[in-house]
């Protein structure tokens, strides 16, 4: 009975308790469910920490890279000639004078056109005439900004140099050469020196090409000429002692806090109305700028909207600034301003010294009398040259055209293949214009994408229309790598040993 008894109190107790083992098992259920949920969210949250951690991480690695200067990949300056290159003989066919116009860098490019144009003609040079007085309103002259002595003496195995064409002694009498006038036709090509600037040379003794800018093609299938020009343009045009001087003192005191980056803030009068994007202006400056535009350049229907469409129009301060701080760069970073005067005045820097505060031009890293004595004019683009060119990383708003910009940016690759920053107007145009617009949704991201796209500093393939000056590589580089025996380094180099004298 009590046997009885059990077995059905067994039995019963699964059928009594099937209710209370299925809501058993639901309540576990959600518990685990909870749990799962819970675990979820917790493992979003870490994931979300440690992207962020590692954006933050990676956003730095990024910066520690562009302080430093690009990847070389074995490549080297060298302009030395790497074929038969003899010395200029002792009889020429005559004298070259030049007079190079524009700013100081159009300057240097016609300088160093004007080497090669005497090298091709077996010329004697006359030291080049630099047209001060109509662009920058001094009379500095080449003599007063460049190192002469050192460009005679870079250059003795390649063209003979004068200061001034010498006085012939003929039938008991002192004579002057004159100099017959020619005016090239830009982007001559060779043919043009070596038959008609030739037989007037030959005729008259002496020629003086003039106006002298960009009277020489870039684009020349003959690389010991391209060389002969990155010998010019890297080891023989140095500043004089003084200019040198007072730009590395910029340079230290910039330098005494850390890293700093130079801008060339091409907002200006003169490239505003070039590019003819008046509209974010009120209408007395729309007015000059119409004005001036008249008065300078050819006429030409542009439209703003299309204009700004197409990233022709230069970067506005703010828009430098969000640029930068999309790639990273926050407020402490310290800034070097090579400008001439800014269009439009503070109410466009204002956004910008509000996002990175640390701005410095040369007056305000050194405002002693002294300085301000010896920057003006031609001094004063020299020595913001300098600056920009020793900076750990360099910036143009406005690249093209821009021949401050252009030839710094040939420099920098030159030597050391030092950071570059060059803003893809054409792909950030329509992220600031959406940007205007109010959509503002993954603007930084957007910017940051289109920046580390493009090139910084690092050796790359010249396409046109990036100058020859803008990018020398490869005639003008070597590789230290000895599988890379095609572009080998020359054993002897003799811009070393002219450099190092």
């Amino acid at each position: 009975m009590r046997r009885q008894g059990l077995q059905q109190r067994q039995h019963a107790k699964p059928a009594g308790g099937g209710g209370g083992g299925l809501k058993g098992m639901i309540g576990r259920l959600l518990i685990a469910v909870v749990v799962v949920l819970i675990c979820t969210i917790s493992l979003v949250v870490t994931s979300t920490s440690n992207g962020g951690a590692r954006s933050g991480s990676r956003s730095k690695m990024i910066l520690d890279e562009l302080w430093r200067s690009a990847d070389s990949v074995g490549w080297r300056p060298s302009s030395a000639p790497r074929s038969d290159w003899p010395p200029p003989p002792s009889e020429t066919n005559g004298y070259l004078r030049v007079r190079c116009n524009g700013g100081l860098n159009q300057q240097r490019t016609a300088i160093c056109n004007a080497v090669l144009a005497a090298r091709i003609m077996n010329a004697t040079l006359v030291l080049p005439e630099l047209d001060a007085n109509s662009f920058w309103h001094d009379d500095s002259g080449f003599r007063g900004i460049y190192d002469v002595e050192h460009f005679m003496k870079s250059l003795r195995y390649d063209v003979k140099i004068v200061e001034k064409i010498p006085e012939i002694y003929k039938n008991g009498k002192t004579k002057k050469i004159k100099a017959v006038q020619l005016r090239p036709p830009r982007d001559a090509p060779i043919t043009w020196y070596t038959t008609d600037a030739l037989v007037k040379m030959k005729e008259h003794g002496a020629i003086y090409l003039t106006p002298f800018s960009h009277r020489l093609a870039e684009e020349i299938d003959n690389p010991e000429y391209q060389r002969l020009r990155c010998r010019v343009n890297y080891h023989a045009l140095r500043f004089k002692t003084n200019i040198m001087k007072l730009s590395q003192s910029i340079v230290d005191k910039l330098r005494a806090q850390g890293h700093f980056m130079s801008i060339h803030l091409r907002f200006e009068m003169d490239m505003l109305a070039f590019a003819g994007c008046f509209d974010i202006f009120n209408p007395k400056e729309q007015e000059i700028l119409k004005k001036y535009r008249t008065e300078n350049f050819a006429p030409k229907k542009l439209i703003y909207k299309e204009r700004r469409a197409i990233g022709k129009c230069p970067l506005t301060p703010e828009e430098v600034g969000l640029i930068l701080r999309a790639m990273g760069f926050n407020n402490s970073t310290r800034i070097y301003l090579a400008a001439g005067d800014l269009f439009g005045g503070e109410r466009f820097m204002k956004p910008f010294r509000a996002l990175f505060p640390h701005l410095e031009n040369h007056s305000s890293v050194d405002p002693s009398d002294e300085l301000a004595e010896n920057t003006q004019g031609l001094l004063g683009s020299a020595v913001d040259y300098m600056v920009c060119l020793l900076s750990d990383i360099f910036m143009p708003t406005y690249d093209g055209p821009s021949n401050f910009a252009n030839n710094l940016l040939g420099h920098r690759l030159y030597y050391g293949f030092r950071t570059t920053i060059r803003p893809d107007r054409k792909a950030l145009a329509p992220i600031f214009i959406d940007r205007e617009k109010g959509w503002t949704a993954g603007f930084e991201e957007a910017v940051r994408q289109a920046m580390f796209k493009t090139n910084l500093g690092g050796p790359h393939k010249r396409i046109p229309p990036e100058s020859f000056y803008t990018n020398s590589w490869p005639e003008c580089f070597c590789q230290t790598s000895p599988q890379n025996l095609a572009h080998k380094c020359p054993s002897d180099n003799v811009l070393e040993i002219l450099d190092s004298s």
